[in-house]
Parts: structure tokens; C-alpha cells; sequence
């Protein structure tokens, strides 16, 4: 995507996102431990499927089935030898779905492993998302996104290796800790993401996962007051219950559509949804920002 096409994305705001796709993939026998993105090889039918149903139900951009496609997050499924393989499949089977209807970003997440404790290098994280974002792009993604990251350094050490690409980049943290969960796991505050995601090159801001859309508007609010990077907000649907040791997402397609929406009023130029919702929550969500 040029720099053209994507002031052009980011003018016709609010941008749909999709939704989930590790609870989605469960619900169509993904197993609990299985890695999902192995299912872009062995169960490419269902990738494109679900990925079809967001085009279908309104999303203007379509992830790939890659969260945890990195070579260090696939070895704990013996999957490493295999992780450009993975990752271009996947972005093949979101286009296919998307057709012309939809853009593809892809979808990069942490490796698992922790800087802080010395469980990865600096070297072996950059060299890990380097080889998924080069595989990404070479599969025809039109933009990347970091997503779900907690520990910043590692975030930072994502999008520059995104950025290599020359591709746009989306950076995201998870916010679910601190007294009004703002903050991530490790102490984060979307004022300090924000720093240093532009420093490393990032083209728009985010959070995504962790609570809510209730609990997005104070994380929104933070971003906006210090950066006018676009914003890309793709909150939970709730906080799920364990129901015989599976979890349950509560609230409706419709409560979550009209709490996503007043995100787009408060200025998100990227709304969608993460775990717990589907397409009937991006379809709802369309009929609200419609």
C-alpha cells in the first residue's frame, strides 16, 4: 500500500476491522493447545471461510490467520520449519476472501519468550518477526499490524522489523492492568507507547483484547493526547466466564456494536473487534457507524 492508498484508507474513516479469529477458529474445531495458525495448512478451507464472513459482514480489512506465526512462537508446535510457509499461506487465504472487497493486513503478536528474564535476545526477537514480516509482505499484505503486546521493548523491536518491509504499521498494545486498566501487564501507559511507536517508525496506534469497548475510551483518549497518528481500537467483547473450563463471551453483538461505535465518534479511525466477537459483531457494528 502507498502512502496515498493509505491516507485514502485512513480519510474514509471509520475504517471497519474484523473480528476475532483464535475464538472463532475454536468454534469451528480448532482444539484447545493447537496452534491456529497451522490450520492455514491443514485446514486452509476454514482460514478462508471465516475470514469471507468478515468480508461479508462489512469489514474493510481482513487480518491473516498469522498472530503467533513467528519462528519462535511455532517451535512450541514444531512448527518453525515451516513459518514462511504459514504465514504466506495465510495471507493468500484472506485474500481469496477478500476479493476486492476488503484490504489484508498482516497479523504479527508476541513470541511468548520474555526480554526481561533473559528467556530471548534482542537479536533472536528481531530476527524472528524480520523473517515473518518479509514473509508476510512477499504473500502481498497490504499493511502489518503488531498486535497484543504487553512488554514494549519487544513491541518496538516488531514494528521495526515490520517497518523494514515498507509497508504501513500499525502498533498495538493490550491494556488490562493498572487501577483503571490502563496500563499493560508490564506497566505501559499509552503515553509511553505512543513515544516510542513513532520513534520506531509506526503509521497509526492501537490497543486491542484485554477488556471491553467501555474500557477503550479512556485508552483512546490517552493515545489522542499526544499523538495524531490515526487509532486502532479492537476491544474484546467483555470480559468471558469460565463455563466447564471454556470460556464465555456474555455480551451481545448489539452491546458491543454500541459502545464500538462511540469509539468512531470519539475519533478512532480503526474500529473492529478482538476475542469473543464475530461477524454478527462486525455487522452490527456497520449498522451503527453506517
Amino acid at each position: 500500500m502507498t502512502t496515498a492508498e493509505w491516507n485514502d484508507l485512513c480519510g474514509s474513516a471509520p475504517v471497519l476491522l474484523d473480528g476475532a479469529w483464535g475464538t472463532q477458529l475454536h468454534e469451528r474445531g480448532l482444539a484447545a493447545g493447537e496452534a491456529s495458525e497451522g490450520w492455514n495448512i491443514t485446514h486452509p478451507e476454514e482460514v478462508q471461510a471465516l475470514a469471507g464472513a468478515y468480508a461479508e459482514a462489512g469489514s474493510s480489512i481482513l487480518l491473516t490467520n498469522t498472530f503467533g506465526a513467528n519462528r519462535i512462537s511455532l517451535a512450541r508446535h514444531k512448527l518453525d520449519d515451516r513459518t514462511v510457509q504459514i504465514n504466506q499461506e495465510a495471507a493468500r487465504l484472506s485474500h481469496s476472501a477478500a476479493g476486492s472487497r476488503a484490504r489484508v493486513f498482516g497479523s504479527i503478536g508476541p513470541s511468548g519468550k520474555m526480554l526481561l528474564t533473559g528467556e530471548v535476545s534482542e537479536d533472536d526477537l528481531t530476527k524472528a518477526f524480520e523473517e515473518q514480516a518479509r514473509a508476510l509482505a512477499d504473500g502481498g499484505v497490504d499493511a502489518l499490524v503488531i498486535e497484543t503486546m504487553a512488554d514494549l521493548d519487544e513491541a518496538v523491536c516488531a514494528v521495526g522489523a515490520a517497518c523494514g518491509t515498507g509497508l504501513p504499521v500499525v502498533a498495538c498494545m493490550v491494556y488490562d492492568s493498572g487501577p483503571n486498566n490502563d496500563r499493560t501487564m508490564m506497566g505501559v501507559s499509552p503515553e509511553n507507547a505512543a513515544s516510542r511507536f513513532k520513534d520506531a517508525g509506526a503509521w497509526a496506534l492501537g490497543a486491542n483484547c484485554g477488556q471491553g469497548p467501555d474500557g477503550f475510551r479512556a485508552i483512546l483518549d490517552q493515545y489522542a493526547a499526544v499523538s495524531e497518528l490515526p487509532l486502532w481500537m479492537k476491544p474484546n467483547a467483555g470480559l468471558p466466564e469460565v463455563v466447564d473450563g471454556k470460556p464465555v463471551y456474555r455480551v451481545t453483538p448489539e452491546e458491543f456494536a454500541r459502545e464500538a461505535a462511540q469509539l468512531c465518534e470519539a475519533g478512532a479511525t480503526f474500529v473492529g473487534g478482538c476475542c469473543g466477537t464475530g461477524p454478527a459483531f462486525i455487522e452490527a457494528l456497520r449498522a451503527h457507524v453506517r
